[in-house]
């Protein structure tokens, strides 16, 4: 899918809904401060950083290893945003340059996600927060059995366990998981039923799991 295709699905009803809907779950655990600096790990075509850059007004980058999207993100880009082409496996910063680090429903194509989330956590002052897929969904029924379908080809998808595991030795505290999109079609019952799901019971396909830095 070319990277226009890709962003434009967030401008129809489903993936508007969809990406609205991980966004507040996102600035909700996030709580992000004015001028706060924040780095979005596999940023795609930079929807999800133009939305932090939005909220915080301070200097948001973004990284991610496809040039083609990174090419498209920068088009779109703010005074206050930034691009650069690197691994998150390897990132290229220093320790502690950002007070935010995030990572949308990237990992879960990184082959070795354990180094990518040390690198997460090392280049934060602040908080992580990271999103993924996650296999106790409706969603995984539809898209993720058998190597995954369309976009899902060949992701990983977690428990809340094991994306809270993620951060296990690792500098932090106050590891904590939330999920959204418990149904995945976002029609009106979609709409309906999402304010009103327990969070005791994670079944929505989106996983954000949270730490804060040490």
């Amino acid at each position: 899918m070319d990277a226009e295709t890709y962003d434009g699905w967030y401008e129809t009803p489903r993936g508007r809904w969809i990406g609205r809907r991980e966004a507040a779950l996102l600035l909700d655990e996030l709580e992000p401060r004015p001028g706060e600096a924040v780095l979005d790990v596999g940023c795609g075509t930079g929807y999800f950083t133009r939305l932090l850059a939005s909220a915080t007004e301070g200097p948001v980058s973004g990284v991610d290893v496809n040039s083609e999207r990174l090419a498209y993100a920068r088009r779109q880009a703010k005074a206050n945003l930034s691009y650069e082409l690197a691994d998150a496996r390897a990132l290229p910063y220093g320790s502690a340059s950002f007070d935010l680090v995030v990572s949308v429903a990237a990992l879960c194509f990184v082959e070795d996600e354990g180094a990518a989330v040390r690198e997460l956590v090392r280049v934060a002052r602040r908080r992580v927060a990271i999103g993924l897929l996650n296999r106790r969904s409706l969603l995984w029924l539809r898209k993720g059995v058998r190597s995954g379908r369309g976009g899902y080809r060949g992701a990983r998808w977690h428990t809340v366990g094991e994306a809270a595991g993620l951060f296990a030795g690792l500098p932090v505290r106050r590891v904590r998981t939330r999920t959204a999109i418990h149904l995945s079609g976002g029609g009106p019952l979609a709409r309906i039923v999402e304010p009103l799901w327990p969070r005791w019971l994670p079944t929505g396909a989106f996983i954000l799991v949270v730490a804060d830095i040490v």
